[in-house]
């Protein structure tokens, strides 16, 4: 359990992010939560957390796109409760286009959120949790960390870069008492992917049940989406004492995608 501990979880306003983020508020760790959407909204999601668990549930809007925004957001907290415990590196964002077609502002954008900031993150937290001798790191990747898709060069390689700092982290780290591990979900079902089946299947001209088993589900021999469930069991697995040995591991979670 984690009680008195804190977590920030980054792009935890939905999706996967909130789903460990009430996974970590269960086991008793204060939250942070971080993401974009409706204010209200957002308030009445931290109102529930911090109620249904006892916890306290703090929330910062930054744009991880900027290093000053991540500097004030981690400096908040570290000021409010003398440190993160477990840094979730979850935000993200994609864009698809062939590379020599692929808008110079997307590719940094995605660079920037989903590589550079779990960079500044990182370092921004290492220090308090050396001092303490216990951290946990956890960065949500993707099965793009381990293999590429076309027109996704911006994302893939953010993801793979994900899992090259992962892993020269915890090297570096090692004997300080601080774990840090890459979780990479193949297509997990969430309300985006939802939202996104109608108007893919009207735009290619097939149904519904195709999208999911023709398109979305073409490499996951499972053919069964990712829990979020799933993949917020396995981070709290990683941040507990069971899982004290396991540092620099880059872990699917894609019903076998990668075993291909």
């Amino acid at each position: 359990m984690q009680n008195g501990k804190t977590a920030l979880v980054t792009g935890s306003t939905s999706g996967i992010g909130l789903g460990i983020a009430k996974a970590f508020a269960g086991q008793g760790a204060n939250i942070i939560l971080n993401g974009f959407g409706d204010a209200k909204e957002i308030e009445t999601l931290r109102d529930s957390i911090a109620a249904d668990h006892g916890v306290q549930v703090r929330y910062d809007g930054a744009d991880l796109s900027k290093q000053d925004e991540i500097e004030t957001m981690m400096g908040k907290a570290i000021g409010e409760f003398g440190g993160i415990d477990i840094l979730v590196n979850n935000a993200g964002i994609q864009y698809v286009a062939p590379v020599d077609e692929f808008p110079v502002e997307k590719w940094n954008a995605i660079i920037a959120i989903n590589l550079t900031a779990s960079f500044h993150t990182v370092r921004l937290a290492l220090p308090r949790m050396k001092a303490k001798k216990w951290g946990r790191v956890i960065n949500i990747a993707s099965a793009h960390a381990l293999v590429a898709s076309p027109f996704k060069s911006a994302y893939v390689a953010a993801k793979h870069g994900i899992a090259g700092l992962t892993k020269t982290v915890a090297l570096e780290v090692a004997e300080a008492g601080i774990t840090i591990n890459a979780i990479c979900p193949g297509y997990v079902w969430t309300p985006l992917v939802q939202k996104q089946i109608p108007d893919t299947a009207k735009a290619r001209g097939i149904t519904e049940d195709q999208v999911i088993n023709d398109v979305l589900l073409h490499a996951q021999p499972t053919k069964k989406f990712v829990q979020i469930d799933e993949v917020a069991a396995l981070a709290t697995f990683l941040a507990g004492d069971d899982a004290a040995s396991i540092t620099g591991a880059i872990m699917p979670i894609e019903g076998g995608w990668t075993a291909q």
